[in-house]
């Protein structure tokens, strides 16, 4: 009899996790310590020679537990488990996304490099690149929403830096205006851009879509990043990063965060198990009430355009993107408020249930502005370029009943 192929969502309650190594509990316990004891002096000789990649594992060997910097039975599960919904060889997760982003950007780009980014990017992301990358001679150049692939790759041709092309950083959709990017058509501008002696890689920020709703690894992309602090975390109690890709990328990946260590805390680790257990039934929820929520705002009279993946006029590039590489709209929805910011902070002030405060991705909804919060560091001509203006209001959707967050988005645009 063949084995059984189960799904991921059954697979985060068991996978990786053996009761019999912790005296039979049915959760993993939290791992809280520093240091492993080795069994002999002889088994620590081999655990460190992995480790530190001074000789190749043998077919069933398993790199063993050393130190927590290095690795730690739930990070370790939490990491297996990850893998299993980007059908990823490996993951790496770490103490922030913001630390999992500027670990990537650091390892896989050098002084002389050229990096090509979409816009618009998470604020953090928009300065790391903007005011670290620029001081360490990395040469970028940033793609504005809705310029075509043959339009980057004239602008590639024209920088005179098309032979140092190391990386395309996408986040798609964007934050905070759902802009859809085609990660297989960049992909393809990637090979060809890629020689035998070095890959022109694709990283792509999946943050908006978390791990259920689109797959970039099946898209063509080489590694794929989240801010795990949102859907994976799920309940705005924790902070965390997460990486994904194939074996030899993560290699690298691993080896600088271990000696930046930057990795998750045991405890953080066993939050996000307990997390991607209800990973799908939250996000199914979630979508559902994004497009009732986004629907309802289509036909407002003080709402003057409403950006979400659902409401995407079919025979549009940006519809047949989303068609192509998402299984669902998402649960972020933003929308431009008829008038300023006078009005947008009248409708977020008059908010009851949904909170006022930044992230996403969490079980209770929020709303914030992103031109004057999250995107407030990013230049004001760019804000414009990117749609973030002083009319935009950005909602994360929560898993509250619909009927609630229909009243309370109503009750708020009338105070407006």
């Amino acid at each position: 009899m063949s084995a059984y192929d189960f799904n991921p969502e059954s697979l985060m309650m068991t996978y990786g996790y053996k009761p019999e190594l912790s005296e039979g509990a049915i959760k993993c316990p939290i791992f809280q310590t520093s240091t492993f004891v080795f069994k002999t002096a002889e088994e620590g000789k081999a655990f460190f020679e992995l480790a530190y990649g001074l000789r190749e594992k043998s077919p069933k060997e398993e790199l063993g537990l050393i130190y927590s910097r290095i690795n730690n039975p739930n990070l370790e599960i939490l990491e297996n488990r990850l893998c299993l919904w980007d059908k990823a060889d490996d993951c790496a997760v770490f103490e922030s996304g913001m630390s999992a982003i500027s670990t990537v950007l650091l390892e896989f780009l050098k002084p002389g490099d050229l990096l090509v980014y979409s816009n618009p990017l998470y604020g953090g992301t928009d300065h790391f690149i903007q005011h670290f990358l620029d001081k360490i001679g990395v040469h970028t150049i940033g793609v504005m929403p809705n310029q075509s692939i043959e339009e980057v790759h004239e602008l590639i041709e024209k920088s005179g830096k098309a032979d140092r092309l190391a990386m395309i950083y996408l986040e798609t959709p964007a934050n905070p205006t759902n802009h859809i990017i085609d990660i297989e058509g960049f992909a393809n501008m990637a090979s060809s851009y890629s020689t035998d002696d070095k890959k022109v890689l694709v990283a792509v920020d999946n943050t908006y879509m978390g791990p259920l709703w689109q797959h970039p690894l099946q898209c063509g992309a080489d590694l794929v990043l989240y801010s795990a602090t949102k859907y994976i975390g799920g309940h705005s109690d924790l902070i965390a990063g997460a990486v994904l890709g194939n074996k030899d990328l993560m290699i690298r990946v691993k080896t600088l965060r271990t000696f930046l260590g930057n990795m998750v805390s045991p405890h953080t680790a066993w939050l996000m198990l307990r997390s991607l257990e209800t990973l799908k039934v939250r996000m199914d929820q979630q979508t559902e009430n994004a497009q009732i929520v986004a629907d309802y705002l289509m036909t407002h009279a003080k709402v003057k355009k409403v950006y979400y993946l659902g409401v995407l006029e079919e025979g549009t590039k940006g519809y047949e993107t989303y068609k192509k590489q998402c299984s669902a709209p998402g649960a972020m929805v933003s929308f431009d408020i008829k008038g300023g910011e006078k009005e947008a902070f009248k409708f977020l002030n008059n908010l009851k249930l949904v909170k006022l405060a930044v992230s996403l991705g969490s079980t209770e909804s929020l709303a914030e502005h992103p031109k004057t919060m999250t995107h407030a560091g990013v230049e004001e001509k760019q804000r414009e370029q990117m749609d973030i203006t002083d009319q935009l209001v950005r909602l994360s959707i929560g898993v509250e009943h619909s009927k609630d967050l229909l009243w309370d988005i109503e009750q708020a645009l009338e105070k407006v």
